[in-house]
């Protein structure tokens, strides 16, 4: 039996902490109030993960450190990641826990063609900006010698958990009710969806495998689907007809953005969902020998999450 701790008690975190427990591990959720995540077999403790010496005293002794945090308003990313990845780099390099990083695609940047972990990261905006800068020093500590890192990039999410989070479960509660779907950009264009379930499985994969740190990972994802595919599949799946979807197109975001200073961060993303937006996962397929979650079980646990939210 080995220690892990996870930051952050969102749908990554939540997932990551169910598999370590369900193998019998002794695994910790680390959150600003230490709330309790049901979750069996799983400790709980507050922590300010910005702390580095509180941080360091947790994890002491500890295999593993899984970076799950998920500041989720764009507008704090500048003010919030900083200090949170260099307590947690600090964290890891003093006690030498592994140091396993949930990313995201934004530090790709706008890409031609599929992406894949060999591209550079070319991010235009200042939020993948940020996310690139904080996986490179990850990166430069860990081919020091100071810090064993990996770090894995998923898609949108689905799954149970993401709530308004993500692009599918935003608009799925009003379109159970039958309601119009508003999505951002082109509705049409192939687009990959990732499970968070299959993300915490590449992210403890990852953390368990000596000869996978050091680099990125994407995560293992079903084939690309439409925005209006991906919504119709996860209605068919709760037992719901297609509904109508309307597209939001750049320049109303834009617009949006003049009032809101998130619709403002979001509209610096729109290159999303202007063009083919799809993840090459051979390379963790392969090292791994891990297999997407089949997409129909995605699709049912996406609906059931939303239901269950709802009965909250």
């Amino acid at each position: 039996m080995s220690d892990h701790l996870v930051i952050g008690a969102g749908p990554v975190g939540r997932h990551v902490a169910a598999l370590l427990a369900e193998r019998g591990e002794h695994v910790t959720v680390a959150t600003r109030s230490g709330r309790d995540t049901g979750l069996e077999g799983v400790g709980h403790v507050a922590l300010d993960a910005a702390d580095p010496e509180a941080l360091t005293r947790a994890i002491e002794g500890a295999a593993a450190l899984y970076n799950c945090a998920n500041p989720g308003d764009y507008t704090q990313w500048e003010r919030t990641w900083p200090p949170l990845a260099a307590s947690l780099l600090t964290a890891a390099e003093r006690t030498g826990a592994v140091y396993a990083i949930t990313g995201n695609l934004y530090p790709y940047g706008p890409v031609d063609g599929p992406m894949r972990e060999d591209l550079p990261d070319a991010a235009t905006d200042h939020k993948g900006i940020l996310r690139a800068r904080l996986w490179r020093d990850a990166l430069d500590a860990h081919r020091a010698g100071r810090v064993r890192a990996v770090e894995v990039r998923a898609s949108d999410y689905v799954g149970p958990g993401i709530g308004a989070n993500g692009h599918i479960t935003r608009v799925l509660p009003g379109a159970l009710a039958g309601k119009t779907a508003w999505m951002i950009g082109r509705t049409d264009l192939p687009h990959t969806f990732t499970d968070v379930l299959d993300v915490a499985r590449t992210l403890v994969a990852a953390a368990d495998d000596e000869s996978a740190h050091g680099r990125l990972w994407n995560v293992p994802s079903n084939p690309p689907r439409s925005q209006v595919e991906a919504l119709t599949d996860v209605l068919a799946a709760a037992g719901k007809p297609p509904v109508t979807v309307r597209r939001l197109p750049g320049g109303a975001l834009r617009a949006l953005g003049l009032v809101s200073p998130m619709m403002r961060e979001i509209a610096d993303m729109r290159y999303q969902w202007t063009a083919p937006y799809v993840l090459d996962d051979t390379a963790a397929r392969a090292h791994f020998g891990i297999e997407p979650t089949p997409w129909d079980e995605v699709c049912r646990r996406t609906a059931a999450g939303v239901a269950a939210s709802g009965r909250a």
